[in-house]
């Protein structure tokens, strides 16, 4: 273990029938140790004597068998802040590698594409066509568990094969293929299928970050980078912030005809100043100094000419106009309602840049008024894109509101421009220089009970046969997490997954260790080859993008407390 922090080791073996565990230390962790009589509270030398204690429930964390192998170790990094790796399970003989067939659509539509779930009668006349060829393909049923607003029987899915590692499989595919079907090879580890994921075992490896504000005296906050349509990797936004440790934050836009990558795609609040809407009310990470909160946001933007020149809505903040990712904005298409890793589009929106979105604004037909630092407007372009004025901002129009805004925006005049974010009764959100806001979603835990929110957080497509609820929310993914114990500690939860040694979560899997980590109120944040801890300036987990480390929009940072 490292010379620079103290590492403490438990292992525990979990039976049902069993309460004790074999430990190096009895540790502070967001589940409770109970000391054997007569044993010290303080802090113990860095290698103490083996001791054996008997623990309180939960004991381990709620995922897979109960029977599982648990090791979890221990990491000083301050007063009041700690890293826990946690391995759970082994090596499992039971899982293997299969093809696995996208099922054509039955729809009207010819664009429209296959599924990976279809209804029972499809998949079993694709598994007929593939049999007839001389594939031995098999039909199963897919049932998820339930959650607060989706869950249940997803339809029906065709594999083919028992391989033992992916590359065999490549040659049933390319029959598959020759059969007219698409077809990936997956692995059976990352499935999350009700009923058989409680008895999985494993591997599973997570990494949690506990901070305790009675102790720890630097500051939890969030960070964009040099600016926000750019994307850094979360330990190069470790390394710029002087971080002692830090984990990728929420989503953000990926592809340039999504918007402008690096944009956060959600509420974003930064040193107090708000630099992103919310997508609808989806639950937001409110962090104030090291006290945090989950809320459900709002957007209230408007645009107020001087005396009665009257108020136009606005739209959003710091992205391109027309284009909403993850939708849940007003009047677009197709909804407004959140929608996940869709972009929604509205060809009538005013949008504001503030000086923290980058170089320029997004360039493109259209209106854009310059206004300084007190609101007065400077110049009125019209056609879009240039550079945000110092300390003041730019208003950019498209549609139907360009002339609109024209019409309000008289040079020399000034604007009033409201970017407010609600809470759910409807009170504008208090924000201070030590305020930060990361979005997510869904909600996984709230005030104690597991309240799984997929549906109202648009991870539900009513028109794909389930398939992204299917990828996205039932299916194991690396994943990161965060929320509140009853004591006011902040965990950060990363799990490794889309790898044959370390499995990932569903998202209900993600609810259930949340839980068991003691969080009483807890929610997802971006996930997927995102998923990264730092600590130290090293990468910890083990990210899953072939390429290695993804580029990211934010970063949840912890700081160092400053020196006296």
């Amino acid at each position: 273990m490292s010379s620079e922090t103290t590492g403490r080791v438990l292992t525990r073996y979990a039976s049902r029938h069993s309460r004790t565990a074999i430990t190096a230390l009895a540790v502070s962790l967001p589940f409770v140790f109970l000391a054997p009589a007569g044993a010290s509270t303080s802090a113990a030398p860095a290698t103490p004597a083996p001791q054996t204690v008997a623990t309180s429930p939960p004991n381990h964390l709620d995922l897979g068998a109960q029977d599982l192998p648990e090791t979890r170790t221990v990491t000083d990094l301050a007063p009041g802040l700690t890293k826990t790796s946690i391995s759970r399970g082994a090596p499992n003989q039971d899982f293997f590698w299969t093809a696995e067939v996208a099922v054509p659509s039955v729809s009207p539509d010819p664009d429209a594409p296959a599924s990976a779930l279809s209804s029972q009668a499809q998949a079993q006349i694709v598994a007929d066509k593939l049999n007839a060829v001389g594939v031995t393909a098999r039909v199963e049923h897919v049932q998820s568990p339930q959650l607060a607003d989706a869950g249940g029987d997803l339809g029906y899915r065709v594999r083919a094969g028992q391989f033992p590692v992916k590359a065999d499989g490549s040659p049933t595919v390319d029959r598959i293929k020759a059969a007219g079907y698409k077809s990936s090879v997956i692995y059976t580890g990352w499935d999350g299928d009700a009923g058989s994921s409680e008895d999985d075992r494993g591997p599973w490896n997570l990494q949690v970050l506990t901070i305790d504000p009675k102790e720890f005296r630097g500051d939890l906050t969030s960070t964009f980078g040099p600016n926000l349509e750019e994307r850094e990797t979360t330990s190069s936004l470790a390394a710029a912030a002087g971080a002692l440790a830090a984990t990728n934050g929420g989503y953000f836009v990926m592809d340039p005809q999504a918007g402008a990558p690096g944009d956060p795609a959600g509420a974003a609040v930064h040193d107090g100043k708000v630099l992103s809407e919310p997508v609808a009310d989806r639950p937001s990470l409110v962090i104030d100094k090291n006290s945090t909160s989950i809320q459900r946001l709002h957007w209230h933007g408007s645009v107020t000419g001087p005396g009665q020149a009257g108020e136009l809505p606005l739209d959003g903040i710091n992205r391109v106009p027309g284009l909403i990712r993850n939708c849940g904005g007003t009047d677009d298409t197709p909804t407004n309602l959140p929608l996940h890793d869709v972009t929604c589009t509205d060809a009538d929106e005013i949008v504001s840049f503030t000086p923290e979105f980058g170089p320029a604004t997004p360039s493109g037909p259209g209106l854009e008024v310059l206004l300084d630092a007190h609101g007065t407007v400077t110049s009125v372009n019209h056609i879009r894109g240039t550079a945000v004025p110092s300390g003041g901002q730019t208003l950019q129009a498209i549609g139907a509101d360009a002339d609109k805004l024209a019409a309000l925006a008289v040079p020399g005049s000034k604007l009033k421009v409201g970017t407010d974010l609600l809470d759910e009764g409807g009170k504008a959100l208090k924000t201070g220089s030590t305020t930060d806001v990361v979005n997510g979603g869904p909600t996984l835990v709230q005030n104690g009970r597991l309240n799984v929110t997929a549906r109202r957080d648009g991870m539900v497509r009513t028109n794909d046969s389930n398939s992204f609820f299917y990828g996205w929310v039932h299916k194991r993914n690396p994943r990161t997490f965060a929320g509140t114990d009853a004591h006011g500690r902040t965990l950060i939860v990363t799990a490794d997954g889309r790898q044959t040694t370390s499995l990932g979560l569903s998202i209900k899997e993600s609810a259930d260790v949340a839980r068991s980590l003691g969080m009483v109120n807890a929610m997802n944040l971006d996930g997927g080859g995102s998923t990264t801890m730092v600590q130290d300036g090293r990468v910890v987990s083990s990210p899953s993008d072939a390429t290695g480390e993804r580029p990211v929009g934010d970063a949840l940072v912890v700081l160092p407390g400053r020196k006296p």
